[in-house]
């Protein structure tokens, strides 16, 4: 059965992106995912019943190939503490093109993979540095490794993003960087 979170939270992107962290091409991340927004409903968690949280990695896939909602978009801009122009610059979004997925309801699939992008990179700074507002201030500012962008700016390609997670990497385990 198919299962939409609708307006995933700020807690919820901490859940999928551990499970994708720790099993992301294994069986079963979705479904932990599952078991922790079943135990927070009543926290307003909404869950409707034709959700794609599925028990594969697959449904992840096709959930961001036919766009996630605009809530999340919303979510992740809480959670990082940032402005809706500044993660939509982050993501490469203009203001005509925010205001027409605002009115759709509904990112496309290439703002959907790099919003996952983003979260992805927060949640591995927050691990990092142990704090959440460490993370957004390092995210943000600008990093001599990375030719003085900032490593969310730095992060607009994948292999950007890929770059950003390996300083990240260096400067968890003590590497000059």
């Amino acid at each position: 059965m198919r299962r939409w979170i609708k307006n995933l939270s700020i807690f919820k992107w901490r859940v999928i992106l551990h499970r994708m962290k720790h099993e992301i091409h294994g069986p079963g991340y979705i479904s932990g995912l599952r078991e922790v927004v079943g135990a927070r409903s009543d926290a307003g968690v909404m869950v409707r019943e034709d959700s794609v949280l599925e028990d594969s990695p697959t449904a992840v896939i096709a959930q961001i190939r036919h766009g996630l909602a605009i809530g999340e978009f919303a979510s992740l801009a809480s959670w990082l503490a940032s402005t809706e122009d500044e993660l939509a610059r982050w993501l490469g979004l203009s203001r005509a093109t925010l205001h027409r997925r605002k009115k759709s309801g509904q990112l496309d699939a290439a703002a959907s993979e790099r919003l996952i992008r983003v979260a992805r990179l927060m949640a591995r700074a927050t691990e990092v540095f142990e704090s959440e507002e460490s993370a957004r201030s390092w995210l943000k500012r600008p990093a001599l490794a990375l030719a003085g962008e900032s490593p969310l700016g730095f992060a607009d390609t994948e292999i950007g993003a890929r770059e950003v997670e390996y300083l990240l990497g260096r400067l968890e385990n003590g590497v000059f960087s």
